[in-house]
């Protein structure tokens, strides 16, 4: 009963309580025949509820939300359906894939009854229903898909799901939002073996990676040797360069002599042989007696 009914029907039984003291008893009794008549017809329904009511076993209508009143006896309330998004769990285990592979897979639909009538008449129990329905379309939905495809595209199965289910339930009034699968388990060993399968994928692909960095470094090489040997002082620059980056210290100055600069660059080193055996000798001649 609710709280309106049962503040009505307590007036009316109070009342019909001090109209007996007061000696009138047929009006007490009216009173309170007319307590237990409110109590039986005056119905309250919450903005989320519909009431489906039967007179004399036919569908009289669905009420609600509010306050509505039924024929006491004749009318009867045979459900009360709830019209809010509700959500199942449910699951499939030991379900082999479409490469037979045994998962174990859950997952949650939300769903809500857009139409009472068809859920309380069209159904036994559809709640219950919605659970067998939705594990049976889990199962034939691991069963014509690949591992892969279920581990790596989750909502595509998750969009299968909702129309596979969503078909067979709208016959009863009620709509799928939404399918969310929220884990697949695969077999221990199995897991193993697509680690160490990942594994082996990164490493060739750190391979290839590897191989064309050095082919680039390679070609990258090629460019600067050609362009030393044809710009020796570039290379010596180079050679300097590579003096101060192997010495340079915070708070320190080195000295290099330039010999050793030279040394490092044997275009510039030939240069300076072949211009010192052309220059005349600058020693003087020591005379010889007779």
């Amino acid at each position: 009963m609710n709280p309106i009914t049962f503040f009505i029907v307590i007036c009316l039984l109070a009342a019909g309580a001090g109209i007996g003291m007061l000696g009138s008893s047929w009006l007490a009794t009216l009173f309170w025949l007319a307590a237990i008549v409110t109590g039986m017809s005056l119905k309250m329904a919450n903005t989320w509820q519909k009431f489906v009511v039967l007179r004399a076993g036919k569908l009289q209508g669905v009420c609600g939300p509010g306050l509505f009143v039924i024929l006491p006896v004749i009318d009867s309330v045979v459900a009360i359906i709830d019209v809010r998004i509700q959500t199942t769990a449910f699951n499939a285990e030991q379900a082999l894939t479409r490469d037979t592979v045994p998962v174990n897979v859950d997952a949650i639909i939300f769903w809500h009854v857009h139409d009472a009538q068809k859920a309380a008449l069209a159904i036994t129990d559809f709640q219950q229903a919605i659970d067998r329905v939705a594990q049976t379309s889990l199962r034939e939905m691991i069963g014509s898909s690949m591992l892969a495809a279920l581990l790596s595209d989750r909502r595509a199965a998750d969009q299968q799901l909702c129309t596979d289910i969503g078909q067979k339930t709208s016959e009863w009034g009620i709509t799928v939002s939404s399918v969310e699968v929220r884990d697949v388990a695969i077999p221990v060993a199995l897991q193993d073996a697509m680690s160490r399968q990942a594994q082996a994928e990164r490493e060739k692909q750190a391979r290839i990676i590897l191989g064309a960095a050095e082919a680039e470094i390679a070609s990258q090489f090629v460019v600067a040797a050609r362009i030393y040997q044809q710009q020796p002082g570039a290379l010596q620059l180079r050679a300097m360069n590579i003096i101060y980056e192997t010495t340079k210290e915070r708070g320190t100055t080195i000295l290099i002599p330039s010999a050793m600069v030279d040394s490092m660059n044997p275009a510039v080193l030939a240069l300076g042989v072949a211009g010192s055996t052309t220059l005349p000798s600058t020693t003087p001649a020591i005379p010889v007696a007779a």
